[in-house]
């Protein structure tokens, strides 16, 4: 994944639901350019977001079996209300049924109590080593990945007992858990950018 189009998961269900926020910020390029006097999220953009909060549900359900879960199908895809910056994205999914290699989601986008889009959701996951030589090493290197990210957009891993915020950075230990914090700081306000910072 180049981008990540969610800022943090409020609750997880692995394998079966799960729900997510974007904030959408001016200060993302493409609004200049959708619209110039109308700044708002692109459709496909909203889509996108809800197929990565369902890719973590699919990944959490299975502890990270396969390192690609890819959007293989969107179906009756509704658009609703515009998502303007300074808006909060609340996006849900939820997993309807599963194969060996398909899952099957219905996700809704919602800015407050409006429906911004809806769709049904197919999703196909596998492993690079059943497709390429040596896709094992790549398969490690992106499930190591995802783990990072997942730390980072874990809601419920941003405290640890005592009310210590915690910053994950590129140093993050994951089979430990060793992570830095920063005392006397809320990690809910701490920007992603910011607590990423080595």
């Amino acid at each position: 994944m180049r981008f990540t189009l969610l800022d943090r998961v409020t609750s997880m269900e692995p394998g079966k639901a799960v729900t997510a926020i974007k904030t959408l910020s001016l200060s993302e390029e493409y609004l200049a350019d959708h619209f110039p006097s109308f700044p708002v999220m692109p459709g496909v953009l909203m889509l996108e977001s809800m197929t990565q909060a369902a890719a973590w549900a699919i990944r959490l359900g299975e502890d990270f079996a396969h390192s690609i879960v890819v959007l293989r199908e969107a179906k009756n895809v509704k658009y609703g209300d515009f998502v303007q910056p300074g808006r909060v994205l609340t996006v849900t999914a939820e997993v309807q049924s599963q194969d060996e290699r398909f899952t099957k989601v219905k996700a809704t986008g919602s800015v407050g109590d409006r429906t911004s889009l809806t769709a049904r959701l197919v999703l196909e996951r596998y492993n690079l080593a059943d497709r390429m030589p040596y896709g094992d090493a790549v398969d490690a290197r992106v499930r190591a990945e995802m783990r990072k990210l997942w730390r980072l957009l874990d809601q419920s891993n941003r405290h640890q007992s005592g009310g210590r915020p915690v910053v994950y950075g590129a140093a993050s230990n994951a089979a430990s858990g060793a992570a830095s914090t920063a005392a006397g700081a809320d990690a809910a306000r701490i920007p992603l950018a910011a607590a990423t910072r080595p």
